[in-house]
């Protein structure tokens, strides 16, 4: 009996983690701007010389992803194509192993992350998994 109720224990958390775990993952989070001085590499402001690009004149996507993840792939494609069409905005993909100070600096734990900046390099967003196209794009429309 008490081998039952455990099994019984085990999926409800199971199927609860699940669920969880699909809700959140690759979701857009907004995240708040603030105002105090930026630590180097970036904290809550990522410069051009950081990312190795110029910034976009509306908002630059920064893909975080590493060499074997599947996910990145399609991330990569949804990025490329919201950058093509929308004015003035660049997507960056880093390697997020030849980048490990900066992965620390900004707390990513999983491939890919996809950050949002506004034009001034205010991180304004984050997603970790593989976000959905019209995410992005709702992410890209709350700068205005």
């Amino acid at each position: 009996m008490n081998g039952i109720i455990i099994v019984i224990a085990i999926l409800i958390f199971a199927t609860a983690f699940g669920l969880w775990y699909r809700t959140n993952n690759g979701r857009m989070q907004t995240v708040a701007i603030h105002t105090a001085g930026a630590a180097e590499h970036g904290g809550e402001i990522l410069d051009a010389r950081t990312i190795g690009v110029d910034l976009g004149a509306r908002a630059t996507l920064v893909q975080f992803s590493s060499a074997f993840c599947q996910p990145c792939r399609a991330t990569r494609q949804i990025l490329d194509e919201v950058s093509g069409m929308v004015d003035g905005v660049v997507h960056v993909d880093i390697d997020a192993e030849a980048n490990l100070d900066l992965v620390r600096a900004l707390d990513i734990r999983r491939t890919p992350t996809v950050l949002v900046l506004d034009k001034a390099g205010r991180i304004r967003g984050r997603a970790s998994g593989l976000p959905r196209k019209v995410d992005v794009i709702a992410a890209l429309g709350d700068l205005d």
